[in-house]
């Protein structure tokens, strides 16, 4: 079914990567944002409003904040749902809440439409590449007709079961990314202070047993500076951990390690870094750590050679 006419709504800094994908393909996308720009930078069609993209399209894809967000596009006045119809596919790429997934799962099935939770990992980099991994909930066969939508933007696909599954496992994942990347973040403001040279001290994590995604990926760049801007930022990681612990606790689940990215992430949005990317939580404990940061350009190689020019 990859003649589906595909619909957007939330093209800020994932949908619109997302969506960047799918008109890369030649495909027509019809979307609906906010800012303007973000349609056009998309290659997208502009539709009036979130009920004129359910109008004119037969999937419509959703990436927004918050589930809050999310259950007002969808239920409000002239929302999605109200603009359904038999056949038609709804997927939440957003981080939500399963619960709220689940209700508004059911809202929409009493249309005769279907609704997928499909939560994705791996950030900026790999939404511009179309290599995001993808955790879907709902109904098996409904997916089956998605994928050949979801395979313009995402590499690996994993049906993990009925309605809200795939935003439950997204939530495990995203509590685990908070972990690690705090926990790096803190390491590596201790291994600065110690006066480690901070490429050898990853190399040698990255060969050991505290090896994470963090480490592999993010510290290797951070330290030279790129902080890889694009990502999900401080004050969204905050939410997404908040939203595992009131998972948990309906699990009834114990959630000691809940703490640390809590205090972490707490700390950035305080220290005024909530709207950056997380990876600058490294900062926000550098500030209060003697105001440490991992790069300093007057170390740098290249401001060795231009001294020595001078």
């Amino acid at each position: 079914m990859s003649d589906l006419r595909i619909g957007f709504i939330g093209l800020g800094n994932m949908g619109g990567r997302m969506a960047t994908c799918i008109t890369s393909t030649g495909r027509d996308l019809l979307g609906y944002d906010p800012v303007a720009s973000n349609i056009d930078a998309a290659g997208a069609d502009p539709a009036a409003s979130a009920g004129a993209v359910a109008e004119g399209a037969d999937i419509v894809l959703l990436s927004l904040p918050k589930s809050a967000v999310v259950e007002s596009v969808m239920l409000e006045n002239d929302g999605v749902l109200h603009h359904l119809r038999p056949g038609q596919i709804v997927v939440d790429l957003s981080t939500s809440a399963p619960t709220s997934t689940r209700m508004i799962a059911d809202k929409v099935a009493a249309t005769g439409a279907s609704y997928l939770d499909a939560g994705i990992s791996g950030g900026a980099a790999a939404a511009e590449k179309g290599q995001l991994v993808l955790m879907v909930g709902g109904e098996e066969e409904i997916l089956k007709q998605a994928r050949p939508t979801f395979e313009c933007f995402a590499s690996k696909i994993f049906y993990t079961g009925q309605s809200g599954a795939g935003h439950t496992t997204k939530l495990i994942n995203n509590f685990l990314n908070a972990i690690t990347l705090s926990a790096t973040a803190e390491a590596m403001v201790a291994g600065k202070k110690a006066g480690l040279d901070l490429a050898v001290l990853l190399d040698v994590i990255n060969n050991s047993s505290g090896v994470s995604f963090a480490s592999l990926n993010r510290f290797p760049k951070i330290i030279t500076g790129d902080y890889l801007k694009g990502g999900l930022t401080n004050s969204l990681m905050m939410k997404d951990v908040m939203a595992y612990v009131e998972l948990v606790g309906d699990l009834g689940v114990a959630t000691p390690n809940s703490a640390g990215p809590l205090a972490s992430f707490g700390l950035a949005n305080a220290l005024g870094y909530a709207d950056q990317i997380s990876n600058t939580v490294v900062d926000a404990i550098g500030d209060v750590s003697g105001k440490v940061r991992l790069f300093d350009p007057q170390e740098s190689p290249l401001a060795s050679d231009e001294a020595e020019e001078q």
